[in-house]
């Protein structure tokens, strides 16, 4: 499996997906927001993991902390905000390649979170194309995403302005996945498993945590991974092996161990599916397996109650009842959730969220937990059928035992 890189007259995007599916999305917004009175939308990401409403309106996605905002019109073309020198201003027409379709105005301004005093730089221009528009209502789209002093500004700024939400709206649409999405999250997901494939013929007594993690990152990158997060950790017989940052990832591996890998890395177009697995080196004990086994069973229980129109409050509920049943600690954080754009995108199951389980939802569930002596967890994704689930990775639901 191959990265695959863009087509014609865009050669330098990896895996844009097509004009007719960023259409598909303008239609539906537009639709919303005609039926709501709403004349534009605004948004700002800055990172690509928490950040996926820029790069679903736009297919270009924030990074690095720099912010990029999105004035989305309900006719016309979009105006964005990003980083760039003091007056940069570029035009076009709309009609592309990507990553200009549907674009009409690209805005530059070179604000830092760190230099505190350039935090209005980049409301002040969408205020300013909010008011030229003439707008009477504005809705935020994820408002929390936003930097504090952007989504203030703009509302002081655009002066006679009705603001209001359409988060709720919009992440009922993006949490639907199209015909094209799924084939690109199918390839995530082989990608992802491809990934543990290599690490299993990789790992070896001697490497230090952070070497197994880099050669999983390696790896996805080659197989069309943008980035990601990946979470490691090892530890000897008898104690827990617990999933952790890079700075902590120093540890030596040795015979005998256990090593536990969660990949979190989009694929193909941006798209985040996750895996997670534990490796012994060595033969595992039969408290590591049952540990594993129950963390399986644990997801499956889960797995067998979602289908369109299920609750996700009664499935989270559900949970920590056999949780509570097998004499482990309920979830009080997160153990499943929608993915996309983002890592973690609605629904969360958990006793908080509204939004219920459609068909073509992607969810990923992590059911985990430690004990003195050992740990238990697995970590895979399914689609959401119209009866039930589709698994979507191929990787053995089991230890990943290393001669």
């Amino acid at each position: 499996m191959a990265a695959v890189m863009g087509k014609a007259g865009d050669q330098r995007m990896c895996n844009p997906v097509s004009d007719a599916e960023l259409e598909r999305r303008w239609r539906a917004a537009r639709a919303y927001m005609r039926s709501t009175g709403i004349d534009a939308l605004v948004m700002q990401n800055s990172n690509d993991f928490l950040g996926g409403y820029v790069r679903w309106f736009t297919g270009w996605p924030a990074t690095h902390a720099y912010p990029r905002a999105v004035l989305f019109p309900l006719e016309g073309l979009m105006t964005t905000v990003g980083q760039g020198n003091f007056g940069f201003e570029a035009t076009f027409d709309g009609k592309g390649p990507q990553p200009n379709y549907g674009i009409g105005r690209r805005l530059g301004t070179p604000s830092f979170v760190s230099a505190h005093y350039t935090g209005d730089y980049d409301a002040e221009l969408i205020a300013h194309e909010i008011t030229k528009a003439g707008c009477k209502t504005v809705a935020y789209v994820s408002p929390a995403s936003m930097y504090y002093t952007f989504g203030m500004k703009v509302k002081e700024l655009a002066k006679g302005v009705t603001f209001t939400d359409a988060t709720d709206a919009i992440d009922r649409i993006k949490a639907i996945k199209s015909a094209e999405e799924i084939d690109f999250i199918r390839r995530v997901a082989a990608m992802q498993d491809e990934v543990f494939i290599k690490l299993a013929t990789h790992i070896r007594p001697g490497m230090r945590d952070f070497e197994v993690a880099a050669h999983a990152q390696y790896i996805g990158q080659l197989l069309g991974s943008e980035q990601g997060i990946f979470l490691a950790g090892s530890a000897a017989p008898g104690k827990p092996v617990e999933q952790q940052e890079r700075w902590q990832m120093g540890r030596e591996i040795r015979k005998g161990d256990a090593y536990r890998q969660l990949v979190e890395n989009n694929g193909p177009s941006g798209y985040y599916c996750e895996l997670g697995r534990i490796f012994v080196l060595g033969k595992a004990s039969q408290e590591q397996k049952d540990a594993v086994a129950k963390a399986v069973e644990a997801q499956h229980e889960t797995w067998k109650r979602v289908k369109p129109g299920a609750d996700p409050r009664e499935l989270h509920a559900a949970h920590n009842e056999y949780m509570r049943r097998n004499g482990l600690a309920e979830d009080k954080r997160l153990y499943a959730h929608g993915q996309g754009y983002d890592l973690v995108e609605r629904p969360l199951i958990r006793q908080d969220e509204t939004m219920k389980i459609e068909q073509n939802m992607l969810l990923v569930c992590h059911p985990g937990f430690s004990t003195a002596t050992v740990a238990g967890g697995i970590c895979d994704n399914v689609l959401v059928t119209a009866s039930g689930v589709e698994f979507l990775h191929k990787t053995p639901q089991a230890i990943i035992e290393i001669d």
